[in-house]
């Protein structure tokens, strides 16, 4: 019995098959990683499995001084990693040095990777948006935030 038209299957087409698939597989691949202002780089896909938030700050903003003592202890958690995004795009030394000077001890990154995944650039500061393990947005908070506020979020 020989198969319908539909299914049937050369060498060559299975090849092409075969090389079209690993095309795209192959281009799904890359790596999004993200360089942070201690000159390191950081994979997104080693966050996997943990709490992600990303904050934007900016050293005008005041409630953005009132919450970094509470990402900071969020950062300390084993549960939860907290990366901070200068609002005015500062970069380089002067970014370590803001960093410094405003008590930060989370991890900056040299540039926004909301871009990347799609998400909108914050209108209003601090702006905290919250990742979940398996790397989905699940929501976006503005103003200062807590550290209870933000457990409970993530049902801690």
């Amino acid at each position: 019995m020989q198969y319908p038209a539909l299914y049937r299957c050369s060498a060559r087409g299975v090849g092409r098959g075969l090389l079209m698939l690993a095309v795209l597989v192959l281009g799904g691949c890359s790596k999004t990683e993200f360089d942070t202002a201690d000159g390191a780089t950081l994979e997104w896909d080693s966050l996997r499995g943990q709490w992600v938030l990303v904050n934007y700050w900016a050293e005008w903003c005041k409630p953005c001084l009132e919450e970094i003592p509470e990402l900071n202890a969020l950062h300390r958690a084993r549960h939860v990693t907290v990366l901070g995004v200068n609002f005015d795009g500062i970069q380089g030394q002067q970014l370590r040095e803001l960093g410094n000077q405003m008590g930060i001890t989370f991890t900056l990154l040299t540039d926004d990777p909301g871009p990347g995944f799609g998400w909108q650039r914050p209108v209003a500061l601090p702006a905290t948006l919250v990742v979940n393990p398996d790397g989905d947005l699940v929501e976006a908070r503005f103003g200062p935030q807590t550290e209870r506020e933000l457990n409970e979020l993530m049902g801690r």
